[in-house]
């Protein structure tokens, strides 16, 4: 099968040209904090992905059917009502039934598939929050090793 090119990629546009222009204040900062927990984690520098998503890392996957691509190991997404968190590891290891302690602890959010959704970091607990991303990459890097 041909490989299918994502819809979202690693784009050349700066990051913090990018957050600076997020117009609410707090979104602007609660990214600015997320995006510096996201490189501690990672270890690897912020990349934009496509016109409004932040990427740490990236990995190659390819699915049985043959559709393969690349995408960011951990990312996030400032979105108009809220911070999209996308936990890539989550979803490849099974979902959020294994992680429903922490999540138990985290405070007010939503999940998709991959993504937590929260409205301000004021609402969550950091200390769980990062334990959650820790939790993706490590995953990530035992299915998807660098």
């Amino acid at each position: 099968m041909a490989r299918a090119d994502n819809k979202t990629q690693a784009a050349a546009g700066d990051v913090d040209t990018f957050l600076a222009g997020i117009e609410d204040a707090g979104l602007r900062e609660d990214s600015r904090v997320i995006a510096a927990m996201m490189a501690r984690l990672s270890g690897e520098p912020p990349t934009m992905w496509g016109s409004a998503m932040v990427g740490f890392g990236s990995y190659h996957y390819q699915y049985d059917s043959g559709r393969e691509g690349d995408f960011f190991r951990v990312g996030f997404g400032p979105r108009k009502r809220d911070l999209s968190l996308h936990l890539m590891g989550v979803y490849s290891d099974g979902g959020y039934e294994r992680r429903q302690p922490l999540l138990d602890q985290l405070g007010k959010h939503k999940r998709g598939k991959s993504c937590l959704y929260i409205k301000q970091l004021s609402d969550v607990d950091m200390e769980v929050l990062e334990a959650l991303v820790a939790d993706s990459l490590a995953v990530m890097d035992r299915d998807y090793p660098r």
